[in-house]
């Protein structure tokens, strides 16, 4: 396959428990699109100590140079294809990995009502802190690419998302610049070998999944008070009002 001088390159920013994987199936489910899960995980266990579910694993299958790592993902060598997708989580981008790199990539911000977030992190934890969701360095990766760029990345909630898959997924595409294909809406289940070595312990339910889903209903009043919930949801808040809202 030809070398492509000018593929898109697109971030996908979110924290955990989002739709984040379900949303690597679609793009990858493209005809002209390579994904990368997850690129800086490995480094983040490694700086910050984290003793996450199968640490060893993502240390051992992992770059944890996070400048080799941010090399590739924002244009140090030509693709084969013509979009590179990656799924990033916010909280892997510690300080001292800086914001240059960003430059060389489009950017979409993926959000979910912290609520929901903390309810599904325990589902799968036995605890969470407010670094663990991402969404206040969410919240300061927005804030840096509007002043390096002078405008807003797109910005969409998973729960508009869900309501209307087709109507959002055109949206993004035309954001960056791409057209839209209905394979996104629908792919095989099982697991992919683009799916991070953390996947058995976190990917279950992607994994069984065919196409995008409307989360099962789980009540939250007893989660409404949480104090992790409750810090989240103003950095939430402020991302959730530059949000992209269909006409």
């Amino acid at each position: 396959m030809l070398k492509n001088a000018n593929s898109v390159r697109l971030a996908m920013w979110s924290g955990p428990r989002n739709i984040s994987t379900a949303m690597m199936r679609a793009w990858e489910n493209r005809s002209d699109t390579a994904v990368w899960d997850e690129p800086l995980y490995a480094y983040y266990l490694r700086a910050s100590g984290e003793q996450h579910p199968l640490r060893e694993e993502v240390l051992a299958a992992g770059d944890d140079n996070w400048r080799r790592v941010t090399a590739r993902c924002s244009g140090n060598e030509e693709l084969s294809v013509p979009i590179f997708y990656q799924k990033h989580m916010t909280h892997h981008v510690l300080p001292e990995v800086g914001y240059d790199w960003l430059d060389g990539l489009q950017h979409c911000f993926l959000i979910r009502d912290p609520t929901r977030v903390v309810q599904s992190y325990l589902l799968k934890r036995e605890a969470v802190a407010l670094a663990d969701i991402g969404i206040e360095r969410q919240w300061q990766l927005f804030d840096e690419l509007c002043q390096r760029r002078g405008n807003p990345p797109l910005v969409i909630d998973s729960a508009d998302f869900l309501r209307n898959p087709e109507s959002y997924l055109k949206v993004i595409c035309a954001y960056i610049g791409v057209g839209f294909e209905p394979s996104m809406l629908a792919w095989p289940a099982g697991p992919r070998a683009s799916d991070g070595v953390w996947a058995p312990h976190w990917y279950h339910a992607v994994q069984a999944s065919t196409g995008f889903q409307a989360p099962p209903a789980r009540a939250v009043e007893a989660l409404l008070d949480h104090p992790v919930a409750e810090a989240a949801n103003r950095y939430y808040q402020q991302l959730w009002a530059q949000r992209s809202v269909l006409s």
